[in-house]
């Protein structure tokens, strides 16, 4: 096997390796890329297992790509920890390779865990998303303050602006339905039922209606069930009857029917616990008193 201590720079890299086999050691210079590209593809073409160690580097992401590409081992190791062990005040590059290489046979290398290569571009690519999440976040904020029903939809535990925002939108009116049971049916929480003669039988939700309106409900659901005792009673009542699943989905339907009278009343959160108790709930055909 052949160990490598490589002290990367981000146009270079010093490395000192040894072969545990014969135990020869060798040092060596490495301009980036094409002179340390051929250098490990040519360990790769000999068939050799290769293990690298180097400190935490953000410019050495074509690196990474290649040693994993050859399937070679790399080790990253904890910058200011490596630091510590240097006993000479004297600082080279031929020196901290040697190091590194000396903590890798030695078993004292203080390695780190990283994300895999590719989880990285997908983190940096969550980053650049990071700007434009804000963004949206505010706009969507800045409608909310346009919109009175939103505001007043808002002020149910765990409707947030977004869901807010986007039931009013996407209902467009509330007098177009003349009960809670029409609004569910529209967004798709309502079972798909096949009956025939005597036999009538209830299956999966339809999925009618828009998808993200439907996420959305189950999201702010749960939020309502962490946060209020009576919709965690409910919630987990109907989970050890029914199963999670059902029961989250049960839970969104409630909050449809709830957020639907406060719109088509004009209530806000407290006037709906006053005047509304039983939105939402079975066996209320209207969903108030």
């Amino acid at each position: 096997m052949i160990i490598i201590g490589a002290d990367y720079h981000p146009g270079f890299q010093q490395i000192a390796f040894v072969d545990t086999d014969t135990g020869e050691l060798q040092e060596r210079r490495l301009e980036h890329r094409e002179e340390a590209e051929t250098f490990y593809r040519d360990l790769a073409t000999q068939g050799m297992r290769v293990r690298v160690g180097m400190e935490a580097s953000g410019h050495a992401r074509w690196f990474e790509r290649l040693l994993a590409e050859l399937q070679f081992e790399l080790w990253i190791g904890d910058a200011a920890e490596i630091r510590t062990k240097r006993v000479r005040k004297q600082k080279t590059d031929r020196q901290d390779a040697q190091l590194i290489l000396q903590l890798l046979l030695e078993e004292r290398f203080p390695r780190i865990w990283v994300p895999s290569w590719e989880n990285r571009d997908l983190l940096e690519l969550l980053d650049r998303l990071t700007p434009t999440i804000a963004e949206l976040t505010q706009a969507i904020e800045q409608e909310v303050e346009q919109c009175p029903e939103a505001q007043r939809l808002q002020t149910h535990p765990g409707v947030g602006a977004l869901t807010a925002l986007a039931f009013v939108l996407i209902i467009g009116r509330a007098d177009r339905f003349q009960c809670g049971k029409q609004i569910a049916s529209y967004l798709g929480l309502v079972p798909l039922e096949e009956s025939s003669g005597q036999r009538r039988r209830l299956g999966h939700i339809t999925k009618q209606g828009n998808s993200l309106m439907r996420f959305l409900l189950v999201e702010a659901a749960q939020v309502t069930v962490r946060s209020d005792q009576e919709w965690r009673s409910k919630y987990f009542h109907l989970a050890m009857r029914r199963g999670r699943k059902i029961a989250k989905v049960a839970m969104a339907r409630r909050l449809a029917v709830r957020m639907y009278w406060m719109w088509r009343k004009g209530w806000d959160y407290e006037q709906l616990k006053k005047f509304g108790s039983h939105a939402g709930q079975p066996g209320n055909r209207d969903g108030v008193r």
